[in-house]
């Protein structure tokens, strides 16, 4: 099992090299500038070590961003979530923090290059969407796109790592609700429907989800890496290595999956016929280049396995429920076990290791992401990641920020509570009470079929906003079923545009953070479930799935409805019933006390 490391980023020093390096091959290859995403080619969330150019060449470790180099600036491209965190990370004298997406790359190229110039990028790193808009904000600048056709970081990388080749495993048909067969045909023949010969899918987590199957190859998302050609036949030509794959893993894909190289992939893309389906959100530019030239057409469209992904099963469901079961435990025991210590004898790696200690012991497989444990100011820091060099001793009178999560073989978890250590902050109470009562209120949402999450998010924040306060990530990201703790398409955000449906598992976590001090956030998962309507009307609403208590010292009763306080008595009383009988002695005592009645 693999869990969180506390390791601090590389010296500024190597940096400075390092970027003087590419400097050099950006000069040989006259261009002007060359793009360092956070991305590999699959334009996953989380990347391989092998894939992690912008950290290896920056220090920043944030999951979002991209770099900008040119001759003489480099820009680091970051959005809310990391403007605290990119300023502790970089060396300031080699690199400049850009607040984005307020400030666009084609607008800081158009001041970094006001002569033109050729910017360099690795198609296989860039969806087609995310290039055609660069290009169409820089026309009439004089500045030109340029597919490079080898990566210029790894020119300069001596000890780039190798990629992962971690054992994949059976998804078993009973956690999934459905067969992989049975999968396979559904989007072969949503393929015909549309005259679409086959589809690209390059998202690991559409193909471990089509093929029910899990892997390793990246820490906390049980991926196997690779890409596959879905025919309307229902047969798959999966692209990985086959190192990856035993007998009985290769008995469960069947005889309508071949197993390929990964760099057979090309050749493979240059004989299909189409039209072929590919997704110009995800799929790799170099992967249209290529069938363009080969003169193949191209049918623009979500990937085929997205959708069907996020409407969760029955068994799907059941399995996500267990898993909160057994999580709301562990982090019962955690809280229970933090209030009997004195926190000045305690660090944040201390408490992310008995956190650990106690999923470990609830059976996960890993943890679902790096544990965010911020004290005080620490967490402030949105995305904020505990090393050996930023552990901070936990103080009374702080806030202790704790957002966590666990893959089990039946569920995935994310959740955020944030506690009072001792004596209770008192400018600490009102956003407190701001972010409940937003998080709340989207609990306790109905709205009709259709809705998106962009229509939802103000509920969240009607309550800061009130105050005149914010916060700058989205409300809510979706969530898979014992699969990735961040998946699309549904999300609730301002940029939530996909309509929400039955069985999708989403999170809701407002939060507010107060720079040099404290940061709030509370997170429970849920799911869109059918709500209670008039007769003939059809409405949706969410099923909590989180167990877990709210720290009650933080909240200001007086500020709560009297709806607000019955949604949280009959929350608390619903945890209470649930994890009362997994718990005994003085955790069962703290649950009693955590969970008793505000009314």
């Amino acid at each position: 099992m693999r869990f969180q490391s506390f390791d601090n980023p590389a010296p500024g020093s190597d940096h400075a090299a390092r970027l003087e390096a590419l400097r050099q091959v950006v000069r040989a290859q006259d261009l002007a500038a060359v793009i360092v995403p956070r991305a590999d080619v699959h334009q996953g969330e989380y990347v391989a070590d092998a894939d992690a150019r912008l950290a290896w060449l920056t220090g920043f470790t944030g999951s979002a961003g991209f770099a900008i180099v040119c001759a003489d600036r480099a820009g680091v491209f970051v959005d809310g979530r990391y403007r605290v965190q990119v300023r502790d990370q970089l060396d300031l004298a080699q690199f400049t923090p850009v607040n984005w997406p307020e400030t666009r790359p084609s607008d800081w190229l158009r001041e970094a290059l006001p002569q033109g110039g050729r910017v360099g990028f690795d198609p296989w790193l860039h969806a087609r969407r995310e290039i055609e808009g660069m290009e169409t904000a820089l026309e009439g600048s004089g500045i030109g796109l340029i597919a490079l056709e080898a990566n210029p970081v790894d020119a300069v990388w001596p000890d780039r790592p190798a990629p992962p080749v971690g054992a994949a495993r059976i998804h078993p048909d009973e956690l999934a609700g459905e067969t992989a067969a049975a999968k396979r045909g559904r989007l072969a023949d949503a393929l015909k429907a549309e005259d679409q010969a086959a589809a690209l899918l390059t998202l690991p987590d559409s193909i471990s989800w089509l093929l029910n199957i899990r892997g390793s190859d990246l820490p906390k998302n049980p991926v196997v890496q690779s890409f596959a050609v879905l025919s309307d036949s229902g047969h798959l030509a999966l692209f990985a290595d086959g190192a990856k794959f035993d007998g009985a893993l290769r008995a469960h894909l069947g005889p309508d999956v071949t197993i390929l190289p990964p760099d057979s992939l090309s050749a493979a893309l240059t004989d299909l016929e189409g039209p072929v389906r590919l997704d110009p959100a995800s799929a790799p530019e170099a992967a249209f280049r290529i069938l363009e030239d080969a003169g193949t057409t191209i049918a623009r469209g979500p990937d085929p396995a997205v959708l069907p992904k996020a409407r969760k099963t029955e068994a799907e469901l059941a399995g996500m429920r267990a898993a909160h079961h057994r999580d709301g435990v562990a982090m019962v025991c955690l809280l229970a076990w933090l209030d009997r210590q004195d926190p000045s004898a305690l660090t944040e790696i201390d408490v992310v290791r008995h956190l650990e200690d106690l999923r470990r012991q609830a059976g996960i497989l890993d943890i679902s992401f790096d544990t965010i444990m911020g004290a005080g100011p620490n967490g402030a820091i949105v995305h904020y990641r505990v090393t050996e060099g930023t552990n901070r001793r936990l103080e009374p009178g702080e806030l202790l920020l704790i957002d966590s999560g666990g893959q089990y073989a039946d569920g995935t978890t994310d959740i955020t509570r944030t506690v009072a250590l001792g004596p209770v902050r008192a400018d600490a109470v009102a956003p407190f009470t701001a972010v409940l009562r937003g998080m709340i209120a989207l609990s306790r949402a109905r709205f009709p079929k259709g809705v998106a999450g962009a229509h939802l998010d103000a509920l969240a924040r009607q309550f800061l906003w009130a105050e005149g306060l914010d916060f700058d990530h989205g409300t809510g990201h979706g969530v898979g079923a014992a699969l990735c703790v961040h998946e699309g398409p549904a999300r609730i955000s301002r940029a939530g545009d996909v309509a929400l449906e039955v069985g999708m598992i989403l999170s809701n976590e407002p939060g507010y953070y107060r720079e040099g001090a404290f940061g709030i956030r509370i997170e429970n998962l849920v799911a869109v479930a059918p709500a209670e309507a008039e007769p003939g009307r059809s409405l949706l609403g969410f099923e909590t799935l989180t167990l877990c208590p709210i720290d009650r010292r933080l909240i200001d009763r007086d500020a709560l409805s009297r709806d607000e306080i019955a949604w949280l008595d009959d929350y608390h009383a619903r945890v209470r019933a649930a994890l009362s009988p997994d718990l005994q002695g003085a955790d069962l005592d703290w649950l009693a006390a955590a969970t008793r009645p505000l009314a």
